[in-house]
């Protein structure tokens, strides 16, 4: 009997969450182990499905760098990066919006499905359609400037890597209707039909922009964001955060995801999250519980 008063007080604390974010748009960027381990993908359907059940709108953007590189190798091509930025020439572009748009993409669909039923279905997703993601090539200079890691010019020409230009939300917004849940690949389309491989937390970021969602949320495989003493932050500013990245706190492979968070808190979205997706149900548990996981980001 104490379990089961134990599970209605863990139903009863979920519940005012439940009531203040139905009808709200959650953006989630899918990625690291979340995305590599058997069981880790199982929790992460079943906790997308179960925001689409009870009201929230849950929306993917997905990675998958190292699916990209596996194929490559297979085909005899090498993997090459500048600044974690991986350089794209027309060959290699052809493999990203193969694996990213197909393999990938319609292996995230499939999973949910497995675990969906009744009227929900999810539906993968490239910049291509709808018209969804319209991408101009990455300025690289300015990007490396920007992440504090400036490269000399002679390495900065990274062929089809893009970044967002603007989000066309319409498809997105009829898949909501009619109960289909958005799994989108990283990759924008140009006015000239010129693919480009964007990363997949600007990506997120945009789409989450665009949407002016409740909430942007990007698994990744550490706890949080930590101090300087290696501590976990549970809520953190916009300023704290940029103040952290000036000081060095923040450095190396965080730096861009902390900035695609902080530009979804300044662009509309109301928190922006890095949860660890190495455990299991992280997003419920972030959303659902007083205490919550990870690092929140807010104006």
């Amino acid at each position: 009997m104490e379990r089961l008063v134990e599970k209605a007080e863990i139903l009863m604390e979920a519940l005012p969450f439940i009531t203040k974010f139905r009808g709200k748009t959650f953006v989630i960027k899918y990625g690291g182990n979340a995305m590599a381990k058997a069981d880790l993908k199982a929790a992460f359907a079943q906790d997308i499905l179960m925001l689409k059940y009870i009201g929230i709108n849950p929306v993917i953007v997905h990675g998958g760098g190292p699916q990209i590189g596996e194929v490559l190798k297979r085909m005899g091509l090498e993997s090459k990066f500048v600044g974690g930025l991986r350089i794209t020439d027309r060959q290699t572009m052809e493999v990203v919006e193969m694996v990213l748009g197909g393999l990938v993409n319609k292996n995230i669909v499939m999973l949910i499905n497995q675990y969906a039923g009744g009227h929900i279905r999810a539906v993968g997703l490239t910049g291509k359609d709808g018209g969804l993601i319209r991408a101009r090539k990455l300025d690289a200079e300015e990007y490396f400037r920007q992440m504090g890691d400036f490269r000399p010019t002679e390495l900065l020409d990274l062929g089809h890597v893009g970044e967002v230009e603007y989000v066309d939300v319409q498809i997105l917004k009829h898949l909501e209707e009619d109960n289909y849940i958005p799994v989108i690949a990283p990759v924008g389309f140009d006015r000239e039909g010129n693919a480009y491989n964007i990363n997949a937390d600007f990506v997120a970021s945009a789409v989450a922009s665009a949407l002016k969602a409740e909430k942007a949320i990007f698994l990744t495989d550490i706890e949080g964001l930590k101090d300087k003493e290696g501590n976990t932050i549970s809520s953190i500013t916009v300023k704290e955060a940029n103040r952290m990245i000036e000081d060095g706190t923040i450095k190396g492979g965080m730096i861009p995801k902390i900035k695609a968070c902080i530009n979804a808190v300044e662009n509309g979205v109301k928190k922006a999250h890095i949860l660890d997706g190495r455990v299991p149900h992280c997003v419920l548990l972030e959303i659902f519980t007083q205490k919550g996981i990870g690092t929140e980001i807010t104006l």
